[in-house]
């Protein structure tokens, strides 16, 4: 099982396999159709398809399910290439009407009604999608498009060291540090687009990865180096357990930089070690960032047990999994959501002068 939904409820592990059996019932033709390797990849969708609608029930924002089924269904006519895009969104569709049945059948199931309301607005947005879909192109307009573009390129090649020394040279030629993070930022987004076009494989994009990770580390001397420290400490973590963390240790390292201390706590970090590393190091702001919308719900549960244990600390949230909803940190006790690192910097600046006295919680 993915690490993604390792902490199901039962309840949702046992209606994934009542859905699951359904389709063997359903289409009895799928057991000697399917080898081992495809049931177990069945049945993990099934699971993910759950999880993202848990997720949404709970969280009572329906686009989290909605954006998460049409990424989906891109994702499937990326990979199926034999089958048309009316055949996927035939098969997305009617897999969604057995989850539905089994949903509103299951007596554990915790709000039907509204589950069942998700799956007809998936229903009806991958319906929509199959009609009005069109695909962009490889690289997303964004300042210093021909920068990043010529570093991807040099890392689509395989050649790191060119990558490296591309990078290095391109701060050397006056670009500020902020926007070498941007351009990374945007190289790593345009690098999870490729993939979910089938058009890099999962090794290449954990290569690319890996590789832009290390050219962060050659600022590192840069980002220390600025002994003018303004007194603010920032701690800041990814959510969940997922590894996605180079966002929020971009957050990290450029607060550093500006004049902050920070405490960085990487990703998958339990929340009560989170609650420790609150206690021990008293932060004047907490930055917790979410990659993939079924963390979401623990962000909220860390977020709400930070807000009632130190009041006055002030709380950040940001992360594409917020890009999927409907705006839900507005109804979260947070202080702020940021898109990226200059605009939560700029906004923790103006906020820590204006609490009185400076003071920490």
């Amino acid at each position: 099982m993915s690490l993604l939904f390792q902490n199901l409820p039962e309840e949702i592990i046992s209606l994934s396999r009542k859905i699951y059996g359904r389709h063997f019932e359903l289409d009895p033709k799928l057991a000697d159709e399917y080898d081992n390797r495809q049931k177990r990849m069945m049945y993990n969708d099934i699971l993910y398809n759950l999880g993202y609608l848990d997720a949404a029930v709970r969280l009572g924002d329906e686009k989290i399910f909605t954006e998460y089924s049409v990424w989906l269904y891109r994702l499937l006519c990326h990979l199926m290439k034999n089958f048309s895009r009316d055949k996927i969104r035939d098969q997305m569709t009617a897999h969604f009407s057995v989850m539905r049945s089994a949903v509103l059948e299951d007596p554990f199931f915790y709000d039907k009604e509204k589950a069942a309301v998700y799956l007809d607005l998936a229903t009806e947005a991958v319906i929509r999608d199959c009609d009005e879909y069109t695909e962009s192109g490889d690289f997303s307009m964004t300042e210093h498009f021909e920068i990043k573009k010529q570093y991807l390129e040099t890392l689509l090649n395989n050649d790191t060291k060119k990558a490296m020394d591309f990078i290095s040279d391109t701060l050397k030629s006056g670009v500020k540090l902020e926007d070498i993070y941007k351009i990374l930022e945007g190289a790593m987004h345009d690098v999870g687009d490729l993939w979910h076009k089938n058009k890099i494989s999962v090794d290449k994009e954990h290569y690319i990865t890996s590789a832009t990770q290390t050219a962060m580390s050659q600022f590192y001397p840069i980002i220390y180096s600025n002994t003018e420290k303004n007194g603010y400490l920032l701690l800041s973590c990814a959510v969940g357990s997922e590894l996605h963390e180079m966002g929020i240790r971009m957050i990290s390292d450029l607060f550093e930089y500006h004049g902050w201390d920070t405490v960085y706590l990487g990703a998958a970090v339990p929340m009560g070690d989170i609650l420790s590393a609150i206690e021990e190091n008293r932060p004047d702001l907490i930055a917790l960032s979410v990659t993939m919308p079924p963390h979401l719900v623990l962000c909220k549960e860390i977020a709400d047990s930070i807000r009632e244990l130190y009041p006055r600390v002030l709380i950040a949230v940001g992360g594409r999994a917020f890009t999927t909803t409907g705006k839900i940190w507005e109804k979260w006790d947070v202080d702020v959501y940021a898109e990226d690192a200059q605009q939560l910097l700029a906004w923790a600046e103006r906020a820590i002068a204006e609490k009185a006295g400076g003071k920490r919680i």
